[in-house]
């Protein structure tokens, strides 16, 4: 066996981006995977304008101002937002809204609530220095400057970042195409009769779920019966149709155990179990040319893995350039004492003093405890957790961010 990183490593060096592309309405791009850099044609702000609603005015008009001795403008026009001043005259000042172009011959605001206005005069007591309250044009974004990049993620920052240049249209590699299929006679699809010795299907409706949140394109070929031949089947149908092919059970080397056989009719395997718990038995190779990761059957075995092994790869196939996580440094509010001779993630959740509990009992076979925890703590190999240890912590909301 190797370990998680030696096997993290493997998988990102063979998750070649896909090269297809296409070109979407900025609306409709939330979660995509940018295929171009995007500069900017224009400047952001396209002009000088105001913070804040109050009044443009020249400073050197207000030099002497002081509490004692207040100096008082007649207000000379009024500017609203998307309306544009005139010239500002020497001894004057204009009452402006927060984003409206400052007048020409302005260089300075002075909020409303620092002035006090007797109609159409305002008394200004104290001197600004030049340029308060003013943005200046191209400080956000300067013309011709890239916004972003080949392999950002279109997330609502970067998306009202490209409207605000004029973009109503952006090219994004297209999405990445999962076929997922899930091994074991005993499966059963909710909402059916459970039989004796069958169970539920949650891997399905979870490995779905965390597929789709990614950005995924998941053609779900089902449960497959425990066969050599049914499961050589689903290989090559998902060959046909797929960028990944993604499994769940079927990984050991018993009788009933089939993934593994396939594929090496069909391809190759690269990777066969990692030093890592849950999630000792992970398949890494290809079958008829396409990438193909084999997550463990136990559910939260392969919950652990499709979120930390096979999410990179994924997000590195989907064109996107950043697919590392960095763990948050928090308190552990638990004590983990026994050494274990593999790297572990356990499931934990934040409690209300800032510190991370354990669930109570960290069995793979366990779901409810994915459900509770909102993050994984990694504890490496030969480690020891005391309370109150500062520990590596990553939240299940960073994973799809």
């Amino acid at each position: 066996m190797i370990t998680y990183a030696e096997a993290l490593r493997l998988l990102l060096s063979e998750a070649k981006p896909i090269e297809e592309t296409e070109t979407i309405p900025l609306m409709y791009s939330t979660g995509r995977v940018l295929a171009e850099d995007i500069a900017s044609p224009i400047d952001v702000p396209g002009w000088d304008n105001s913070q804040m609603d109050g009044y443009a005015l020249r400073v050197e008009d207000i030099a002497s101002a002081s509490q004692d001795a207040p100096v008082r403008l007649p207000v000379a026009e009024r500017i609203a937002a998307g309306k544009i001043g005139g010239p500002l005259l020497s001894g004057t000042c204009a009452r402006i809204f927060t984003g409206a172009p400052l007048p020409p011959g302005a260089d300075t605001v002075v909020p409303q609530e620092d002035v006090s206005r007797e109609g159409d005069v305002v008394a200004f007591s104290q001197t600004p220095q030049i340029g308060a309250w003013v943005r200046r044009q191209g400080s956000d974004v300067a013309a011709g400057s890239v916004i972003l990049h080949v392999g950002d993620r279109l997330t609502p920052g970067a998306i009202g970042m490209a409207a605000s240049i004029g973009r109503a249209y952006v090219t994004v590699f297209r999405k990445l195409r999962v076929g997922v299929f899930f091994s074991g006679d005993e499966l059963v699809q909710p909402g059916e009769p459970l039989p004796p010795g069958g169970i539920y299907n949650s891997n399905r409706f979870m490995v779905r779920s965390i597929l789709q949140l990614l950005g995924c394109e998941v053609t779900d070929l089902g449960s497959v019966p425990d066969s050599l031949e049914a499961t050589k089947r689903a290989f090559e149908h998902a060959a046909e149709t797929s960028d990944v092919i993604l499994t769940t059970g079927g990984m050991s080397v018993g009788e009933e155990d089939h993934i593994k056989p396939a594929v090496e009719a069909l391809g190759r395997i690269d990777l066969w179990r990692v030093k890592l718990k849950p999630g000792k038995p992970l398949a890494f190779g290809e079958v008829k040319g396409v990438p193909f990761v084999g997550l463990p059957g136990n559910p939260v075995s392969g919950f652990v893995v499709l979120l930390m092994m096979a999410r990179p790869f994924l997000l590195r196939r989907m064109g996107l350039k950043e697919v590392d996580l960095t763990p948050m440094k928090i308190r552990a509010d638990f004590d983990w004492l026994k050494a274990g001779d593999r790297e572990e993630f356990v499931r934990v959740r934040r409690n209300a003093e800032g510190g991370l509990d354990i669930y109570h009992t960290q069995n793979s076979q366990v779901l409810s405890s994915c459900a509770w925890a909102d993050g994984l703590v990694d504890i490496p190999s030969g480690a020891v957790i005391h309370r109150a240890d500062v520990v590596h912590y990553y939240p299940f909301a960073q994973f799809f961010a």
